[in-house]
């Protein structure tokens, strides 16, 4: 092989070495009922081997929502830990050395406030946010596309992320800031192309948005990292992760000018398919995921989760959890692979499934780009629509059994019953008290303030016009020095009628809604000393419309 591991376009492998040097970081995906709970489970993964945390949220904190609320009702604490307050996160990492060791946060919608917690909390125990160390997977397009968990309208949406991405740079300097999920698209039922077409170009997208802020591409382009799918087809999928490696280092290099190699980098965090487990004959996914995880491995992943074989049937256990790190920890010390780079380089199949992948990743990603890129295309509802064929394409191979699977079409065993099965129970009482800690919190805390501070959150500013307060205008007003007051408010003609020209007050977003009404009152409070605005009459009105 003429290409090497560590150099472009990085098809062996980001680093000369790879795992001669320093093995993939071993992670478990946990949480669940309440911060106590789950703070127990990551200890217990400490303890067990893992060299970096994961966090899993249940869905009220995914779509920002409180413990207390009437909408999460029933889901507080079912597939993830919840957290709504300061305290949630300080009991989350209670005791955790988090200076030491890195952490995943699956979150997006609200990816900015989780983030801010984990800062918090951490400054509690006197450690600066320049020492923390993990990723936010802050991947809003995809949840368009495969999940369903976003608040915001997409706009507002990759604001937010491009937002994150200067903070960081800055205040936290060692997080990535993005996980650029593939993961849920392959798990929606896409093909492992369509898993690279469109998360790669998710991530066109979003790198395009960071440099219309004015960030520079080889700044935070070493800060962003992906997250992949390990699927059953053993060479298919080795394939994959090679090809995506290639293909991202070129998208960096040819189309964003990039010069850094790290901004080149198509650095990924893989778990396990969670939709090739099965609920018959749960055994076999104990293999399922070893062959996944091996792929993973062999594709070069930089970090990597390995789903429990109860899966199929609820959270897992403590000790399925331990068997699923230790097939990575067998993996690791025992099989041999990680004193070889790249060991299917040369192979003529594994080669040649490399550039088909990528070959056919190109052709979609350049029918994206015909539409205007991802968000036109997901506006337009055509990823949606190519993944659903996928899946159903998918699903019609497994029913007439061109696709056989063990346990479920092939080889099944009708006696079979998973009644014995100890399966994670969710302690009700603990979610209970959870809901009770926010209500007590709310009541006590001084109510006062977080309002004064939430309607701070909603002045908008002007820029370079920082010394300028409508407090400070209505200081003028009372001591009707009309004069100075025309002055000031002729200075916020330009950027208030930029606002109203580029937005719309009747947004989709409540929240949005309520920040452009704000500003219309505010407006309409100081023109109200001038004129009486009441005697404005419907034009409608007027033509009998």
């Amino acid at each position: 092989m003429a290409e090497k591991a560590g150099k472009f376009p990085f098809t062996r492998g980001l680093y000369p070495n790879m795992y001669k040097d320093k093995l993939w970081t071993m992670r478990q995906y946990a949480g669940f009922t309440s911060a106590e709970e789950s703070n127990r489970r990551f200890h217990y993964l400490l303890e067990q081997g893992v060299s970096g945390l994961s966090v899993a949220f249940d869905l009220p904190t995914q779509i920002g929502y409180d413990s207390d609320h009437p909408m999460s009702e029933g889901e507080v604490g079912k597939v993830g830990v919840p957290i709504s307050t300061i305290h949630d996160m300080d009991l989350l990492f209670k005791n955790i050395p988090v200076e030491k060791i890195s952490t995943s946060m699956t979150i997006n919608s609200t990816a900015a406030t989780l983030l801010a917690l984990y800062i918090i909390s951490a400054d509690k125990k006197g450690i600066p946010s320049k020492k923390l160390k993990g990723t936010i997977q802050n991947d809003i397009l995809k949840e368009y596309i495969a999940r369903g968990t976003y608040i915001y309208p997409p706009e507002a949406s990759m604001r937010l992320v491009t937002d994150i991405f200067a903070f960081c740079s800055t205040h936290v300097p060692q997080w990535n800031t993005i996980s650029i999920s593939g993961y849920h698209i392959r798990e929606a039922g896409s093909t492992a192309s369509q898993e690279i077409a469109f998360t790669l170009a998710n991530g066109i997208q979003y790198v395009k948005a960071a440099i219309d802020k004015g960030l520079k591409v080889d700044e935070f382009g070493s800060r962003l990292s992906f997250f992949f799918n390990a699927h059953n087809d053993f060479l298919n999928e080795i394939a994959k992760f090679r090809a995506i490696r290639r293909l991202w280092a070129k998208i960096m290099k040819e189309r964003f000018n990039a010069k850094n190699d790290k901004a080149m980098h198509c650095r990924f965090h893989t778990q396990t398919g969670g939709s090739t487990l099965a609920a018959q004959q749960i055994d076999n996914n104990i293999v399922r995921t070893t062959i996944q995880a091996l792929s993973a491995v062999l594709g070069g992943t930089q970090s990597l989760h390995t789903n429990a074989f109860d899966e199929a049937l609820a959270l897992p256990t403590n000790q399925s959890a331990k068997l699923a790190l230790r097939t990575q920890q067998v993996i690791a010390y025992e099989s041999g692979i990680k004193n070889f780079v790249d060991p299917f380089a040369g192979s003529e199949v594994i080669e040649k499934l490399t550039s088909e992948l990528e070959e056919e990743a190109i052709s979609i990603i350049e029918e994206i780009d015909k539409m205007g890129g991802s968000i036109a295309a997901i506006e337009a509802g055509w990823i949606q629509s190519e993944i659903a064929k996928s899946a159903y394409e998918y699903q019609k191979s497994v029913e007439n059994k061109e696709i056989k699977i063990v346990g479920v079409n092939e080889l099944t065993d009708d006696e079979e019953s998973q009644a014995n099965q100890n399966t994670q129970q969710i302690n009700k009482t603990l979610i209970d008290n959870q809901i009770d800690r926010v209500k007590v919190i709310k009541l006590e805390r001084d109510n006062s303030s977080v309002k004064s501070k939430l309607d701070n959150l909603l002045k908008v500013p002007v820029e370079n016009k920082k010394d300028w307060s409508s407090d400070e205008i209505e200081k003028e007003l009372k001591k009707k020095d009309f004069e100075t007051v025309l002055l000031k408010t002729s200075e916020l003609l330009v950027p208030i009628d930029d606002f109203f020209r580029e937005v719309k007050v009747n947004d989709e977003s409540q929240i949005i809604r309520r920040n452009r009404l704000c500003l219309l009152n505010k407006v309409k409070n100081i023109c109200s000393f001038f004129c009486d605005l009441t005697l404005i009459q419907d034009i409608n009105s007027q033509i009998g419309n």
